[in-house]
């Protein structure tokens, strides 16, 4: 099975509609199968608390709610984004923090995601699992009784092994967790599910290590530069990483070969030949 690819672009544009075409076009270039986004009401996802907390920003110093309305994005730009991507022939999608968002991301694709931070919210991954015809969930910050709880809540398609620092450091990635996932069974009442990789880690051989594992989908962050303001940017790939990520995950697919007895090879056949004489 090819293995899916998500660029996640999340809130890296910082809310320019302008650095999204571009996150899109490296995608593109790169082979992603997806560009993915991140939605949110903020009325709804800032706590009350922190509304009016004062931040310095790009736009100057303004509340916390202020600042988390200046990267989301609106239906006008949305629009731009479905045309756009259309028009590249690459998919799209957004993680959905909210109701609120879910119902708006409806209206352009049916598939989605509830991100690690959302996923203790039954609710949400119940709601959203009506919505969308396929929905992923990613598992981090998360025990495994919560993790449990959000399948039986959502019912995935796809479940992300993934650790939530950002970056994450290499020793706390726990690919081996990927295999757990992987023969997990709950029942019948929850039908199965692939298995995904979400890297947060500096570098790409954690993710290609994940391929070789046997995910079935990958997902990286990705910035035009690391340097760019954003919590997400330092987590994320660049360009030039993007190209080399899809190559590498191509390449495994090719050398994984088969399960079976060994056989000759169509490229050993002229060495064997030079070197046994049949």
């Amino acid at each position: 099975m090819k293995v899916k690819t998500i660029a996640e672009i999340g809130i890296n544009h910082n809310g320019s509609i302008e650095i999204a075409k571009r996150l899109i076009d490296a995608s593109v270039l790169a082979g992603f199968d997806y560009v993915k986004f991140q939605k949110r009401n903020p009325d709804v996802c800032v706590p009350e608390h922190q509304k009016s907390i004062m931040r310095d920003t790009p736009w100057g110093r303004i509340t916390y709610l202020e600042y988390k309305y200046k990267l989301e994005f609106g239906k006008k730009e949305y629009d731009v984004i479905d045309a756009y991507c259309k028009e590249k022939g690459i998919g799209w999608f957004a993680s959905v923090w909210d109701k609120d968002s879910v119902d708006f991301m409806c209206q352009y694709n049916d598939i989605s995601k509830i991100p690690s931070a959302l996923i203790t919210d039954t609710e949400l991954c119940e709601y959203a699992r009506e919505k969308f015809s396929k929905l992923l969930i990613s598992t981090g910050m998360s025990t495994q009784k919560e993790i449990d709880v959000a399948i039986q809540a959502s019912k995935p398609d796809v479940v992300f092994h993934t650790n939530s620092t950002y970056p994450s450091p290499i020793s706390e990635l726990n690919l081996n967790y990927i295999n757990w996932l992987q023969e997990c069974d709950y029942g019948s009442q929850t039908p199965g599910f692939d298995v995904g990789y979400s890297g947060h880690e500096y570098g790409l051989t954690p993710t290609f290590a994940a391929v070789a594992l046997g995910v079935t989908w990958v997902e990286r962050h990705v910035t035009l530069a690391r340097t760019m303001w954003g919590s997400d940017q330092m987590a994320s790939v660049e360009p030039i990483g993007m190209m080399k990520l899809i190559n590498g995950i191509r390449d495994i697919e090719s050398a994984l070969g088969s399960v079976g007895p060994r056989e000759v090879l169509g490229s050993e056949l002229s060495k064997r030949k030079s070197l046994r004489g049949n």
